[in-house]
């Protein structure tokens, strides 16, 4: 049995052929999505925030409406860019919108991806600390987020405050009991799942790693995972921990599907360079009638290691389609799967 989720980008643009034309387009129809697919069983509603850019960014409006209208659904970030983040400031966000949800919040988080703009933080006010590069400072702040998770006082209060306090040092507010167990870090290499474990965040793995030994996607994201799993153990958490990793899966069951994706049937992993000249593997997408499907996605070890699935919808194909997507993975799919 696996947790099955959508993950979203949020694009929007000004073209004849997107049913997502504005911001605004975007957010309503990812809110609809959210509640349709709570309807048709999905597990997960789950949104990429990318900054500078035509998609999502501001995530807790979003998941504070969608948990608003919901009632079993886990929504969340896959993922959110530490160092543009205040870590106290979203502390008190992130408990606003679990506590509004009902404790169904599961945030993903990272240093981050390339972004549109060269050391965008920087202009949100965020500078890395004396011999720290980004990276560190994202890191540096996830841990802080962590911290103040916890719900354990650190605020020397005012002796004459508006209000009267209550004893000792004073923590953040809303508090959600609960939450620190819920976030997840988004791991492009070995060494990160394995910091992720030992710091007692779940693991997101994406469609796309650094490409550390030349295997196939799928086995090097699996061997991570198992990498992860190794450390968790090793740290002596005393919960289990969560895997996801996201697929682009299209199961091609009418003539639109197959306008949409049958070019995609046979496509295959792809070696390129992300920032700093940083050496990539991107995973396949699967499309395929259903029984092709099935057998492919059999073969996929890192999906076979994970507990949990985010399926990434093409969102600017609208709502109603999107919908068909994820129903056809449910119905066609994931039982032969035993996925469900």
């Amino acid at each position: 049995m696996k947790k099955i989720g959508f993950l979203s980008f949020g694009h929007w643009a000004n073209h004849p052929s997107y049913r997502v034309r504005s911001a605004s387009d975007t957010l309503l129809q990812s809110i609809d999505l959210a509640v349709a697919a709570e309807e048709t069983g999905i597990d997960g509603a789950y949104f990429r925030v990318h900054h500078y850019a035509q998609q999502l960014a501001s995530p807790f409006p979003l998941l504070s409406a969608i948990g608003a209208k919901t009632s079993r659904i886990e929504i969340g970030t896959a993922v959110i860019d530490m160092r543009y983040e205040n870590p106290l400031y979203m502390v008190e966000d992130a408990g606003a919108a679990d506590l509004i949800s009902r404790g169904r919040l599961q945030l993903g988080v990272s240093r981050g991806s390339p972004e549109q703009v060269i050391d965008g933080w920087r202009y949100f006010g965020y500078e890395p600390n004396d011999g720290e590069d980004d990276v560190a400072m994202g890191r540096r702040k996830t841990l802080e987020f962590l911290d103040k998770l916890k719900g354990v006082g650190f605020a020397q209060p005012n002796p004459n405050p508006m209000f009267p306090n209550p004893p000792g040092l004073l923590r953040l507010e809303p508090y959600s009991e609960g939450l620190r167990e819920r976030i997840w870090w988004g791991a492009a290499s070995n060494a990160t799942a394995v910091w992720a474990a030992e710091h007692g965040m779940n693991l997101q793995s994406s469609t796309l790693k650094e490409d550390e030994s030349g295997k196939p996607f799928h086995v090097q994201q699996a061997e991570q995972i198992r990498l992860y799993k190794e450390a968790w153990k090793k740290a002596g958490h005393r919960r289990e921990p969560r895997v996801s990793v996201s697929r682009s899966v299209f199961a091609i069951v009418n003539d639109m599907d197959r306008y949409y994706f049958g070019q995609e049937a046979e496509r295959s992993d792809h070696v390129g360079f992300i920032e700093k000249n940083k050496r990539a593997i991107f995973g396949r997408s699967y499309a395929a009638e259903p029984e092709r499907l099935i057998k492919e996605l059999a073969k996929d070890e890192a999906i076979q290691e994970a507990d949990t699935l985010l399926l990434t919808v093409p969102n600017t194909l609208g709502v109603d389609y999107n919908v068909h997507v994820l129903k056809s993975v449910l119905e066609y799919v994931a039982p032969e799967l035993g996925w469900r």
